[in-house]
């Protein structure tokens, strides 16, 4: 299938039935880790959309295969467009394999609204997994991986991230981020402030590529580090909060975390009824905790 053959005579050389979507997983830095499936898929997709063409090409390059179908671009300037075109097609059969420039489709890249709206037009959707960058970096954080959650990229804004990062606060879970580097430095001190500055984490650069550095410690410690800049790509893993007991969370920590949560969009009743069991404590003693502050 060729870029000069008409749309008509495209639509006749697919099967009749409902396309599939695949979702092929890039490598995060080293090409040589692209899933051995990728290279076939390339050459037999009806279309290949990737977010950056000029980056597919060099990547088929290292893979020494060249896309059998058409290429288009797919990113965020040109997403809601594009998904459109490309339902158009898999619906009538096509096979179109979606790649963005490292990792997984749709994790923090373009590609959710592909697959939203072909699962909703019942267009078969799978995947070539791949490496992806939020589990790299969590493997070598050192910190705990049996319960984790991915928080993508905190706001630009430093009022707009720091309710973000109060919304987690509390959350026992490790925490992944991603972050550009010119904004991480501003991001770790947020952290150290709203979560502790003893709190543990790692700061992941340049995952699978030659300068990968991976730093660990406080986050007050790392805040600082990041002051004297720091260049590539960035995730930042987190460590979850420590779980309270009903003796080390006083009225006023309590009243905080109400206040938190109200401030995230929580209504008070629920705000109060969460702390409470985070706590291990009796909703009424959070209650008048918060009753307690607002009369101070």
């Amino acid at each position: 299938m060729t870029e000069d053959m008409t749309e008509e005579t495209r639509y006749t050389a697919y099967t009749g039935e409902t396309g599939t979507l695949v979702l092929a997983g890039t490598p995060i830095g080293d090409l040589a880790d692209a899933p051995p499936r990728l290279a076939a898929e390339l050459t037999g997709a009806d279309i290949v959309a990737a977010e950056d063409t000029r980056r597919l090409r060099r990547l088929g390059q290292a893979l020494g295969v060249q896309p059998g179908g058409r290429v288009v671009s797919y990113f965020e300037g040109n997403e809601t467009v594009r998904t459109g075109e490309l339902i158009k097609e898999l619906v009538r059969g096509a096979r179109v394999l979606l790649v963005t420039d490292a990792g997984m489709p749709s994790v923090s890249d373009p590609g959710y609204r592909l697959v939203a709206a072909a699962v909703e037009r019942g267009v078969r959707v799978t995947a070539v997994p791949g490496p992806s960058a939020v589990l790299t970096a969590l493997a070598l954080s050192g910190l705990p991986v049996d319960r984790f959650c991915f928080e993508g990229f905190p706001p630009r804004k430093a009022g707009e991230r720091a309710a973000r990062l109060r919304e987690v606060a509390t959350e026992q879970r490790t925490l992944v981020y991603f972050e550009s580097p010119h904004r991480v430095a501003a991001t770790l001190a947020a952290m150290a402030e709203v979560f502790g500055p003893e709190r543990r984490a790692a700061v992941c650069r340049e995952l699978t590529k030659t300068y990968e550095e991976v730093r660990r410690g406080p986050l007050a410690d790392l805040a600082r580090w990041a002051e004297q800049g720091v260049r590539g790509e960035i995730t930042v893993v987190v460590e979850g909060a420590p779980a309270p007991g009903p003796a080390e969370v006083g009225p006023d920590e309590l009243a905080r975390r109400v206040a938190a949560r109200e401030e995230a969009g929580e209504r008070r009743k629920e705000a109060i009824a969460q702390v409470a069991k985070e706590a291990g404590l009796p909703k009424r003693e959070v209650f008048d905790a918060v009753v307690a502050a607002k009369s101070g």
